[in-house]
């Protein structure tokens, strides 16, 4: 039986340059859930916890009808209420939702299905939290990130200069696809792609 890799399916949506580029991207299927609070706080820790168990349930569903997938990298999209900057806001404000990219052929009836039982077994209700939604971004830039979390704001400036001068502005949420494991990787070989719609 093949397993669907989904790093490989979609290869370009999970990589990046470490210079500035525009990319496009179709519709895509994902888990999400919405939340507040500073990156890797009570509250982000507790909905990661939640749609990490959902994920892996509804992958052991697909691979009992011979429909294996491999669950892909963690992402955030990120934003503040008003328009000060973001750096000006207490991370206790930031409004993040946390996704996890989906095949296509999952469908909202079989995460229904998946979630009371995952919630049971995790004793983790904000599993029922969870909801299947699809985004499409179209046009967007981005950039690879190399490094702790702390230095990102160095590569985002990087990122709007490069936006400045191709006469284009930020059309959506900024999104960062977390293709290390803090747990496993040094600070300083971490990887996260940070990319922004554009028009």
């Amino acid at each position: 039986m093949s397993k669907l890799d989904l790093l490989k399916e979609y290869k370009s949506y999970y990589n990046a340059g470490k210079n500035p580029e525009i990319v496009e991207f179709d519709e895509a299927n994902y888990l999400t859930i919405e939340g507040i609070g500073e990156p890797a706080g009570k509250m982000f820790v507790s909905k990661v916890e939640a749609l990490y168990p959902l994920a892996y349930g509804i992958k052991k569903i697909c691979k009992e009808q011979d429909k294996d997938f491999g669950v892909p990298k963690l992402e955030g999209l990120w934003w503040v209420e008003g328009d000060t900057p973001a750096l000006e806001i207490p991370r206790s404000e930031w409004r993040w939702k946390l996704l996890i990219r989906m095949p296509e052929f999952i469908t909202k009836e079989l995460m229904f299905s998946v979630q009371p039982v995952v919630a049971k077994k995790k004793k983790n209700e904000l599993v029922q939290k969870i909801a299947l939604e699809k985004m499409t971004e179209g046009k967007c830039v981005q950039i690879m990130h190399i490094g702790p979390y702390s230095t990102e704001h160095k590569t985002i400036n990087e990122l709007m200069a490069f936006i400045d001068a191709n006469g284009i502005s930020v059309n959506g949420k900024h999104h960062e696809i977390y293709l290390s494991d803090p747990r496993k990787n040094k600070p300083d070989k971490m990887k996260t792609i940070i990319r922004y719609p554009v028009k």
